[in-house]
């Protein structure tokens, strides 16, 4: 009885600070994208809804590697998918400018879809191959130099814990515009919130930058031998939960 009480505070707690952290940086975010033409500025302000999550949930976050980024260069970066969490770890901790993938349904979302908008994200509708792939092309040549895109290379958030097989579209598209991949893999993010629960448990979320991946040499029929590749990098930093 009592850990029903504290899981449903948890979740009304969470709750209660996404929508007071999205509700103070609306204006701020909706001025940045009045006011800068990169989206910059508004993925900045993003860290600080980012910020306000982790802090209100007590789950700290740590990079390991984070020298081997070059600033200034774009990558395209590929990460394993454990959590909801996974996303604001990366934000806060890599340190660098970047624009997901996502799909389209995600602007319906009152505030939270506007600020994505905002920093300039790829909105693709996974309905319509076509269509997403001319959705993803006019998002890459409006990216600003040095930004980089992030793919979550699953898919989706793992069910189990474990590192399931990649997809291939974060590859195609390093191959077709001649950007290295930057591999990374995340731990404890599931023991954060796994998939399919609305219960957080506070704990440390690991971020692991792996050695950058140059492309030049792959081409789209190498491309299993590149997936593989960035595949075997992440994988061997992985932590499995033990109740995975």
């Amino acid at each position: 009885m009592l850990k029903n009480i504290i899981d449903v505070f948890k979740v009304m707690w969470l709750a209660l600070w996404a929508i007071l952290a999205t509700i103070v940086l609306f204006i701020p975010i909706t001025l940045a994208a009045t006011f800068s033409s990169t989206g910059n500025f508004a993925f900045n302000l993003s860290k600080l809804w980012a910020w306000a999550l982790l802090i209100a949930t007590r789950v700290r976050t740590r990079i390991v590697g984070k020298e081997k980024i070059k600033k200034g260069q774009s990558y395209i970066i590929i990460s394993n998918h454990q959590s909801q969490f996974d996303i604001l770890a990366l934000v806060t901790r890599l340190g660098i400018q970047f624009r997901w993938i996502i799909k389209k349904e995600l602007l319906k979302i009152p505030l939270f879809g506007y600020a994505l908008l905002a920093s300039r994200n790829i909105f693709i509708d996974r309905s319509n191959t076509k269509g997403s792939i001319e959705s993803i092309n006019r998002g890459m040549k409006r990216l600003p130099k040095g930004t980089c895109i992030m793919v979550f290379a699953e898919g989706t958030r793992s069910p189990d814990g474990k590192i399931h097989p990649f997809k291939k579209g974060g590859f195609v598209l390093a191959i077709d515009y001649g950007l290295p991949i930057l591999p990374i893999t995340i731990n404890g993010s599931r023991k954060v919130l796994p998939k399919g629960s609305v219960v957080f448990t506070s704990g440390e979320i690991e971020v692991i930058v792996g050695d950058p991946i140059d492309t030049k040499d792959y081409t789209r029929e190498s491309l299993p031998e590149l997936m593989e590749r960035t595949r075997q990098v992440i994988v061997s930093s992985f932590k499995p939960p033990l109740n995975s």
